[in-house]
């Protein structure tokens, strides 16, 4: 601050630096007048702009430079730019959030396509594995089907992945795996094996024929799946497992007593009676065999495997096909004509009846030559009264003579070689529906005599078998 009587040069050597550097930092000259009151900047340093412009005072314009001092005419040069860091940040962010942006985009682009691709996959295979061929099937007879369309994903969950854990079995045409869904309720995944066209035209078949049956001794389907590789069939789960591993077992603890042979004999003829004659369209098994019956958690049958089924229409009577069918099971008018008829399932359901009282296979090597064809040593034995010498040994011991003797002719007449000679199937299940109901009188004996008092008092004798059978059947009927 300038004190009344101070000069340039009294401040300067005050202050012990120069009165020139006082006057360029100031920008004074030296006639440059100084009033009391007025502060001065005083350099500390005994130096002029021009020697240290870096270290001291010097007043150029913006965006120049100091190029020498005061005292030597002050040039001021263009100042060199300095490095744009907040320019760099803010194009580091830009450049940033652009990459990332292209990264989202890229990523969600190669999820649609992915996601595409695989509805295209799935749409080929629901094509491959004969989706459109089901929905002109299910057209024809009117109905859209009973079966739900599953998906890959619900039968993977439902199967832990198909995980060797749930496997039950395997058969020609597929392997077979234990599942749960979502509800809850336990369900049997059959998948196939292959994708060969006929293999694919069974598969088919079976889904639109079980799609339009309701009969408590036919296996129920639930769904399917045809958009995997291979498609797959999704049954209610029967617990007990087929028929043919029980009654060949010889102990008392694992075979099946009497009682439930003559009981699976009737349902397995009802459940055919219904196929052929009580459904809205006839339709044909073409492999009745045991192991193609099914034993629930009360060992009540349910016959299975409609790959080889076909409907037919009411103004026929046969089918002509290639051959098709279990060897030992096979009718021989069918091997030879290649004509399919109802008296084919006839003949094979015979040959499961000869099974149920003998425990033996219909073909077996094992056996002596004279002896390998179970139909042919059943029917020589019959006629040569030897029957009750092939007979399983449970039945021998726990069936009567007279019931074997009933079921032995049916079977027999159901195996007879021409074909117009068998019985119908709606014949067999009135007939062992007959014989149920009297062996039930006879176990019950007090309960028969009631029902034969109160018909006494009616006035009329016993139902007939054939209004019996025909309500059963009337009541199995649901119609497509």
């Amino acid at each position: 601050m300038v004190n009344w009587g101070d000069s340039i040069s009294s401040i300067g050597e005050l202050f012990g630096v120069d009165a020139t550097s006082i006057l360029e930092a100031n920008m004074l000259s030296q006639d440059s007048a100084i009033y009391p009151f007025t502060p001065l900047l005083v350099p500390l340093k005994s130096e002029s702009c021009k020697v240290n412009p870096g270290n001291f005072y010097c007043y150029c314009p913006n965006g120049f430079a100091v190029d020498g001092g005061l005292a030597a005419a002050l040039n001021c040069k263009p100042e060199k730019k300095k490095f744009p860091v907040k320019l760099v940040i803010i194009l580091g962010i830009g450049f940033g959030v652009g990459l990332l942006s292209l990264f989202l985009f890229v990523y969600k682009l190669y999820q649609l396509l992915k996601r595409r691709r695989y509805r295209i996959h799935k749409q080929k295979l629901f094509a491959q594995n004969g989706g459109f061929l089901l929905h002109q099937r299910f057209s024809s007879y009117g109905s859209g089907g009973k079966a739900k369309l599953f998906t890959a994903e619900e039968l993977e969950r439902a199967t832990d992945s198909y995980n060797q854990s749930r496997f039950l079995g395997q058969g020609g045409y597929g392997t077979v795996y234990k599942g749960m869904l979502p509800d809850g309720s336990i369900v049997a995944v059959k998948r196939s094996k292959t994708i060969d066209r006929t293999q694919i035209e069974q598969f088919i078949n079976e889904v639109v024929i079980l799609s339009q049956i309701d009969h408590r001794n036919i296996v129920k389907l639930l769904g399917f799946c045809l958009e995997t590789e291979y498609p797959s069939l999704v049954y209610e789960f029967i617990s007990n497992g087929i028929l043919s591993q029980y009654i060949r077992q010889q102990d008392r603890e694992s075979s099946l007593s009497w009682e439930s042979r003559f009981r699976i004999a009737g349902e397995v003829a009802g459940a055919i009676a219904y196929m052929h004659s009580a459904a809205s369209f006839p339709i044909f098994h073409r492999d009745i065999k045991s192991s193609n019956i099914l034993l629930d958690d009360k060992f009540s049958a349910k016959v299975s495997d409609f790959g080889t089924s076909r409907t037919i229409p009411l103004d026929r009577t046969h089918l002509t096909t290639a051959i098709q069918g279990t060897f030992g099971y096979m009718d021989p008018e069918y091997f030879h004509t290649s004509q399919f008829t109802d008296k084919s399932d006839v003949y094979s359901f015979g040959v499961v009846l000869i099974e149920l009282l003998t425990g033996e296979k219909p073909i077996s090597f094992a056996r002596a030559e004279e002896e390998r064809n179970l139909v042919a040593y059943f029917i020589s034995s019959t006629e040569e009264n030897f029957l009750s010498q092939i007979l399983h040994p449970r039945v021998a011991k726990e069936a009567s003579s007279k019931d074997i003797n009933a079921i032995a002719n049916i079977a027999a007449r159901c195996v007879r070689p021409n074909g117009k000679n068998r019985p119908t199937m709606r014949e067999v299940a009135m007939e062992l529906d007959g014989l149920r109901n009297s062996w039930r009188c006879l176990q019950t004996e007090q309960g028969c005599w009631l029902l034969k008092d109160e018909d006494s008092e009616a006035g009329q004798g016993p139902p007939s078998e054939d209004l019996i059978i025909s309500f059963s059947l009337e009541t199995e009927h649901n119609s497509f």
